[in-house]
């Protein structure tokens, strides 16, 4: 229980730091926040008297309000749901503006997150079992290369190649807009496949080098255990030494791994969006960025850093609950 509790603490204080940089980042930032949104809605149409004070409440930067009253009012509107105004999508509420585009990101990165670790463990544990072979020479330097090639040079060249020169897939979009409507079919399915493919296969692909060289390294070290030599002299057969013994000892560092390198998964699936013109959470930082909407970014920074401390806690608690031995040292 009290590695619960102290896993608990840890992210509760990393989500409060969180919100207290998302509430200084646009403080920080050159220029005044309310002047930029004022003279950005200036050039829609004309500007009420007082709609600078609305502004104002909105971002929490009231004229005379002491910063901590800012914060407090801060932290109050985060948690009723009152996140602002977006100015790229004027008047619509940044909550909405997040929650529509929100099940693309989960549905790109989501599905292909979890493919990415299934094969990085099935790739490093065939590696590491017959390491030294051929299948070990040839797996390692590629998932090496992998490894260090930036999502968004990646999804570059599959748009240029796949997109652009091939035709075999869209250049952009999340669907068919101009002959489908939003509607659960075959046909809409197929589409947004379709689209989603090469955002998918970039994900996968850059995010896959570090995890099999990981698993694979893991696995060798694992098979010059003593309890594996033991399994062998008993007379065990390969298969239920690779798996009963091997693999679930090797795995535990992996689950563990695939927490912390959510986070870099998460901010490349962003840079591909954006790629792509998906319309997903990566797609609407862009242009919140280009728009200068503040309340905008704000909100999209909640999403991405709370949604990372959710899934690094649960692993945390999966991973206590899989290995005792975790527990143990508390």
């Amino acid at each position: 229980m009290k590695y619960y509790l102290r896993k608990f603490g840890f992210y509760l204080v990393a989500f409060f730091a969180a919100l207290t940089l998302n509430f200084a980042i646009p403080r920080m930032l050159p220029g005044d926040p309310v002047d930029i949104v004022l003279n950005r809605l200036a050039s829609k149409g004309p500007v009420q008297p007082d709609t600078r004070a609305a502004i104002e409440s909105m971002l929490g930067q009231s004229d005379g309000q002491p910063l901590w009253n800012q914060y407090v009012t801060y932290l109050k509107n985060i948690f009723t749901g009152n996140w602002g105004i977006s100015v790229a999508y004027f008047p619509t509420p940044v909550l909405e503006v997040i929650k529509n585009a929100l099940p693309w990101t989960i549905g790109l990165v989501g599905i292909t997150t979890i493919l990415s670790f299934i094969l990085q463990q099935i790739m490093g544990i065939a590696a590491g079992w017959k390491h030294g072979r051929k299948f070990d020479s040839f797996i390692v330097p590629v998932s090496t290369v992998f490894q260090s090639v930036p999502y968004f040079w990646l999804a570059l060249i599959f748009v240029s190649l796949f997109a652009k020169t091939l035709g075999w897939f869209p250049l952009s979009g999340g669907y068919d807009y101009q002959h489908l409507n939003p509607v659960l079919s075959p046909v809409f399915i197929g589409s947004l496949l379709h689209y989603a493919f090469l955002p998918a296969l970039t994900i996968l692909v850059s995010s896959f080098g570090a995890g099999v060289v990981g698993m694979r390294n893991m696995m060798v070290s694992t098979l010059s255990e003593d309890y594996i030599l033991t399994a062998e002299a008993k007379g065990l057969t390969d298969s239920r030494i690779k798996w009963r013994y091997a693999a679930r000892n090797a795995i535990l560092p992996s689950v563990s791994g695939f927490a912390v390198s959510l986070g870099n998964v998460v901010g490349g699936s962003l840079l591909t969006e954006t790629v792509f013109s998906y319309p997903g959470i990566g797609q609407q930082l862009l242009l919140a960025v280009q728009n200068n909407d503040y309340a905008l970014m704000q909100g999209i920074f909640m999403i991405i850093t709370t949604s990372v401390l959710v899934v690094n806690f649960i692993v945390d608690v999966f991973y206590g609950f899989i290995d005792a031995r975790t527990r143990q040292t508390d």
